[in-house]
C-alpha cells in the first residue's frame, strides 16, 4: 500500500509544485509536448521520480527543474519550493528579464495611443 502512495502522475505533480494554475493546464502541457524528459515528450500519465529532470514550457518561462520531493497535493508556495530545484541555464534567465522589460501587459502606456478626456479638452484649447 505505500509503494502506491509514492506513484504520482507528472500532470499532478506540475500542478502541485505550482507550475501550473490547474491540473488541466499541466496535462494539456504534456499532451502538447512542452514537457520533456532527457528530450522526448512525456505523457501526463507518466510516474514522476524523485532525480528525475523535466524540461517544462509554460506561458512565462522555459523551466528546467529537478524532482528533489514528491508532492501530492497543491501546496502553499513557500512549500512547493521545496520539492524541486531550478536548474534553468542562465542564458534563458537573461533572454526572460529582456523579455520583461519589454513586454507588452495590455494597458495603454502613458502619453502614448488614445488621448485622454484631459487631453483632448487642452488639445481643443490650443486649436481655437
Amino acid at each position: 500500500m505505500a509503494a502506491e502512495k509514492e506513484k504520482l502522475r507528472i500532470d499532478k505533480y506540475l500542478w502541485s509544485i505550482r507550475l501550473f494554475k490547474t491540473r488541466s493546464q499541466a496535462g494539456d502541457a504534456c499532451s502538447k509536448g512542452k514537457v520533456k524528459y532527457h528530450g522526448d515528450s512525456v505523457k501526463s500519465s507518466r510516474v514522476v521520480a524523485i532525480g528525475d529532470e523535466y524540461e517544462v514550457k509554460t506561458e512565462a518561462k522555459k523551466w528546467v527543474i529537478k524532482v528533489t520531493g514528491l508532492l501530492n497535493t497543491r501546496a502553499a508556495y513557500p512549500e512547493a519550493i521545496k520539492h524541486y530545484i531550478d536548474i534553468t541555464p542562465a542564458e534563458e534567465l537573461d533572454r526572460i528579464k529582456f523579455e520583461a522589460a519589454s513586454f507588452h501587459t495590455g494597458k495603454r502606456l502613458s502619453k502614448v495611443g488614445r488621448p485622454t478626456k484631459r487631453d483632448r479638452r487642452d488639445l481643443g484649447e490650443f486649436m481655437d
